[in-house]
């Protein structure tokens, strides 16, 4: 598959920007494989944040917590998430098999239980340890998952961003449990750095938009974003995770991506 989208990125490379041979869907399929390519290579990495959550009346709550993430050549990246405030959470750790095609794994491990339970497949659109973030969106986001449709560009919507041009396209999931049936998504031409999405629940209805922001670029290459924002529309209430202490190339292998490394995690 992989060599497969190399052959298409490569054909629509030579397509014309505005040539009328290049339908919306392929337009936005290039402009996915783009992002892909240019995030393909950093290897491993590692990152704390901090977790705000907010309900609908304003009371926070906040959970720190450390990211792992491994790249895989042909497939999807692992990834695992410990936390390690507040004490009620303290040593909860979730892992992800990302896939580019099929169903991702994903195992969480509960201190309390002292026990993995791997999260079912139709349990994705649920909500991950009481955010805004569903299990779903926890995984890389991979090109096959998605069909593309671009639909604009545009001045982009964020004032972080409002000097550039933006990519307005659309992703598709291909898989039929997935918690969504679109995604709106803002992408800006010049570095291919999602600013904005808009999800789309089961019933077609606006659920929830996610914003990113204050961008860093690592290793002259790999833009990250240090603050994200979830706002569900239908429930009131949002999620924000901002990162800090972001390092590559840290030497994570796959063992560090087990079931039993979940029990174990410091």
């Amino acid at each position: 598959m992989k060599r497969m989208l190399i052959f298409i990125s490569l054909a629509l490379t030579f397509l014309p920007p505005l040539a009328s041979a290049q339908t919306p869907e392929e337009k936005g399929l290039a402009i996915a494989i783009e992002a892909d390519r240019r995030n393909t290579g950093f290897g491993d990495s590692k990152v704390k944040l901090l977790m705000t959550l907010k309900n609908r009346h304003g009371q926070e709550s906040r959970r720190k917590m450390r990211t792992r993430t491994l790249e895989v050549k042909g497939d999807g990246d692992k990834s695992l998430i410990i936390f390690d405030t507040p004490r009620d959470v303290k040593g909860t750790a979730m892992l992800t098999y990302s896939h580019k095609t099929g169903d991702d794994d994903q195992w969480l491990y509960l201190p309390a239980l002292k026990r993995v339970k791997r999260i079912s497949s139709s349990n994705k659109s649920g909500s991950f340890m009481g955010s805004e973030f569903s299990y779903e969106d926890l995984g890389s986001q991979e090109v096959e998952k998605y069909t593309y449709k671009w639909l604009r560009n545009e001045p982009c919507p964020t004032d972080e961003f409002s000097q550039l041009s933006c990519f307005v396209l659309e992703f598709y999931p291909v898989d039929k449990t997935s918690g969504y049936t679109r995604e709106v998504v803002w992408m800006d031409e010049k570095d291919y750095r999602t600013i904005k999405i808009d999800f789309y629940d089961r019933k077609k209805s606006l659920l929830k938009t996610l914003i990113s922001k204050n961008y860093k670029k690592y290793e002259g290459k790999y833009w990250r974003p240090l603050d994200m924002e979830i706002v569900n529309h239908q429930n009131g209430k949002s999620t924000r995770l901002v990162f800090e202490d972001y390092q590559f190339h840290s030497g994570l292998t796959k063992r560090d991506f087990t079931q039993a490394s979940l029990k174990r995690v410091r």
